[in-house]
């Protein structure tokens, strides 16, 4: 009984990683509907659409979850077995762990700097989850924590007279990281680019900056999920229209692509599609009140775990784990992907 369920359960490792990893399989039944709203925005279409994908991602969460609950039967053995590259971290409160999947080397970067003694100092903790390569998400690993909390520093040190705030430092930094690596890049012919999800933590306040489909959750008091950031996807209205100024297109190809290549709209490098102006850097920037919160934990992962969760479903998942190792990263890592877990601690909360 045991052979034939570890049997089923490595047969669906495989279903995952060859179907349901790949939606385009199955979106493949509705690319008609998909294009007939693209074009004329009908509402019923859309909600079709929208069901498909939504259905996609609770069949993909539902085996991933119930893969990761029968370790002891092989489950997680199984579904390690079927990816190439595997890593994971942990240091006090902060856990972070990397799923690589069917690439050729580990694109994900992460950075985690806290400063326990002196809480006036915010702590930094980063996702960078890269594309084409491992260059982008390297340089920006390399060159904006460290430089960001120097600034951050210095920031504190003259914070009376100055004008700035954390969110426009976090601004200014990304916007120079990125403006430094197209122009090295461009110049090299290197056309990497990553994703940037950065949270400053202070003793009363967090502030998250988002370029790319990476994505943050918190955990408030009540065990409810609150959005910490926003994705950045081609297909959105706000996103569309800006491609569209700019003289590019959007395209299905599996998913949503700026130029039928990038299935995000925002990135750090890109600098073929930056020069195009169709990819932009700009951050969205949200700040948050944690005496009102009082979060139990933040989540930070790139979008492979949010093709098989949604934010409540991946708070849900990640409280009942918070006593594993890794605060249930590594059991939420179900496909290709980098997750971050930072739990309540009076040292940083």
């Amino acid at each position: 009984m045991i052979a034939d369920t570890m049997t089923l359960l490595s047969l669906l490792g495989r279903i995952m990683r060859y179907f349901l990893l790949r939606p385009e399989t199955l979106f493949l039944l509705c690319i008609s509907l998909a294009l007939w709203s693209y074009f004329f925005h009908t509402d019923e279409v859309k909600t079709i659409v929208k069901s498909s994908r939504d259905a996609v991602r609770m069949v993909k969460g539902k085996v991933a979850e119930m893969m990761m609950t029968h370790e002891g039967l092989g489950g997680l053995r199984a579904l390690d077995a079927e990816f190439s590259n595997t890593w994971g971290f942990q240091d006090a409160n902060v856990a972070v762990y990397s799923i690589q999947g069917r690439r050729d080397h580990m694109e994900d970067r992460f950075e985690v700097l806290t400063d326990l003694a002196n809480r006036s100092h915010p702590s930094i903790f980063g996702i960078f989850d890269g594309h084409g390569g491992e260059a982008a998400a390297d340089y920006v690993k390399a060159h904006l924590p460290e430089a960001l909390r120097q600034q951050l520093q210095a920031y504190e040190r003259e914070k009376k007279d100055s004008q700035l705030s954390y969110a426009s430092i976090l601004e200014q930094r990304i916007l120079t990281v990125d403006r430094d690596m197209v122009e090295r890049f461009s110049a090299s012919h290197e056309e990497a680019g990553t994703t940037c999800l950065v949270a400053l933590l202070s003793d009363r306040e967090l502030t998250v900056a988002n370029v790319g489909d990476s994505r943050g959750v918190l955990c408030d008091k009540d065990g409810n999920a609150v959005a910490l950031s926003h994705d950045h996807k081609p297909y959105q209205l706000k996103e569309r229209k800006r491609i569209k100024r700019a003289g590019g297109f959007i395209s299905f190809n599996g998913s949503w692509r700026v130029q039928g290549i990038l299935a995000m709209s925002r990135s750090l490098g890109d600098y073929p599609l930056k020069n195009l102006n169709v990819v932009i850097p700009d951050p969205d920037i949200l700040t948050f009140d944690l005496d009102k919160l009082q979060p139990e934990f933040m989540i930070l992962a790139s979008d492979g775990l949010w093709d098989a969760f949604s934010n409540e479903e991946a708070v849900r998942f990640v409280r009942e784990r918070l006593d594993e190792p890794h605060f249930g990263a590594r059991a939420s890592s179900c496909s290709p992907s980098i997750v971050a877990v930072l739990t309540t601690s009076p040292s940083w909360w």
